[in-house]
């Protein structure tokens, strides 16, 4: 008997969960299937989220011959061998080479592919659960439709649960009951195939019950684990670290705090963070509360002394400081157009009164003649010219931030 996941892969679209953008009556995919019009696409999303099971479904409802590739297991040699294949069966449509995990070819692996998808003597669809402009070559990628799929969220997890105890051959004989959801979807970490196999866990665990009831508790025993949905150098990582960083500059702290809650729960490195908040500190908050910057650092330095769990704490309160502290991203952008402007005129002569003249010939020919010493003059201040010649450019303009105006009132006297 095959697992249940497997049983239960859906076999057409109205059967596909999660999914509607792409397999909705008129949706790109559906009206591909109807027309049987292919073209080689590219699969990007989340796994458990049906990248394999589409391919299937597409080459099966199309009648097209399938090849499968895994991209751990598969060198160039195995995608040439393929290939002769291919052109073995061709007959009056190509057929479809699939590829999981196509993220894993390296570049010569990718560039193997290209005569074929090229010629169309094949229908390529390839599954990656990584960002495709980072892990596939730009002639690839030009080459192929990318289709993204979306997470699957819990109206639809509880539907693939349901058709699974009603439709499936061997669990619609027995007496079944979901009477709670939670612990279920919480361990599939949104995975269809994570949560089929829970299912099929905890039915084997009660199956000598005349009623199987299914509650977090029981589901809780038998799993035992928490989902392996965070991966560091996953999409997820950078997903939730941008979220984080935006609901801070956003000034919602409440947010801030569930984003940091998600990724210290994940095990993400705590030091990470830390870094994120100082860059937070001086890049949108900056001159309008400049303490912020001193908190970050310092909350650095303690949460790599203290470490975890405590270190959870000293996070908390500098995400919630920044979070409530007046935003003001003038020095992030004054330095951005000053060095931009700065590459244009790389060539400009410092000014010979701002040249050091530590030597008798420099001072002879010149260098810092005219250079009225600040601290000679009532409150420190003079007036002349520290840019280039002939160059009066303005980089920094204040925010609307009272402190920060006050800052440049300062600067003016």
């Amino acid at each position: 008997m095959k697992p249940l996941a497997e049983r239960m892969r859906p076999q057409k679209p109205e059967q596909f969960f999660g999914q509607e953008h792409l397999l909705r009556k008129d949706g790109p995919i559906t009206k591909m299937i109807e027309n049987n019009s292919l073209s080689s696409m590219i699969l990007w999303g989340p796994p458990g989220t049906g990248k394999t099971t589409l391919a299937r479904m597409i080459a099966n409802l199309t009648d097209r011959k399938l090849f499968t590739i895994n991209a751990i297991e598969s060198g160039v040699k195995q995608i040439k061998e393929v290939s002769a294949q291919l052109n073995s069966v061709f007959i009056t449509q190509a057929p479809i080479l699939f590829i999981d995990e196509i993220h894993r070819f390296n570049k010569a692996q990718q560039d193997a592919l290209l005569k074929m998808v090229e010629e169309g003597s094949v229908i390529l669809i390839a599954a990656t659960t990584e960002n495709p402009s980072f892990e596939i070559i730009n002639p690839l990628l030009s080459r192929c439709q990318l289709y993204i799929l979306k997470e699957l969220g819990e109206n639809e997890l509880k539907k693939i649960l349901n058709r699974a105890i009603t439709e499936d051959e061997v669990l619609k004989k027995l007496d079944i009951e979901i009477k709670e959801y939670e612990a279920l979807l919480y361990y599939s970490g949104g995975d269809a195939r994570k949560l089929l196999n829970a299912l099929e866990l905890t039915v084997n665990y009660l199956k000598d019950n005349p009623k199987i009831v299914i509650t977090n508790d029981i589901v809780e025993k038998i799993i035992q684990e928490k989902p392996a949905y965070y991966d560091k150098n996953s999409d997820l990582h950078y997903d939730i670290i941008s979220a984080f960083i935006k609901s801070v500059r956003g000034s919602d702290p409440d947010a801030a705090l569930y984003w940091l809650a998600r990724m210290l729960n994940a095990g993400e490195d705590i030091l990470f963070i830390a870094r994120r908040l100082i860059i937070l500190a001086a890049e949108d908050i900056g001159l309008a509360n400049p303490n912020a910057l001193l908190l970050a650092n310092a909350c650095f330095d303690a949460v790599n002394k203290i470490g975890m769990p405590e270190a959870r704490i000293i996070l908390s309160e500098t995400t919630i400081y920044l979070a409530t502290s007046p935003k003001s991203n003038s020095a992030y952008k004054a330095i951005n157009k000053a060095m931009e402007f700065a590459r244009k005129t790389a060539n400009a002569p410092v000014p010979m009164h701002l040249r050091n003249a530590p030597t008798k010939l420099m001072k002879e020919i010149g260098y810092s003649e005219g250079y009225k010493y600040p601290h000679d003059y009532p409150g420190n201040f003079v007036k002349q010219n520290y840019m280039p010649d002939g160059i009066n450019e303005k980089f920094y303009t204040p925010g609307s931030n009272q402190k920060e105006n006050s800052i440049k009132e300062q600067m003016k006297k």
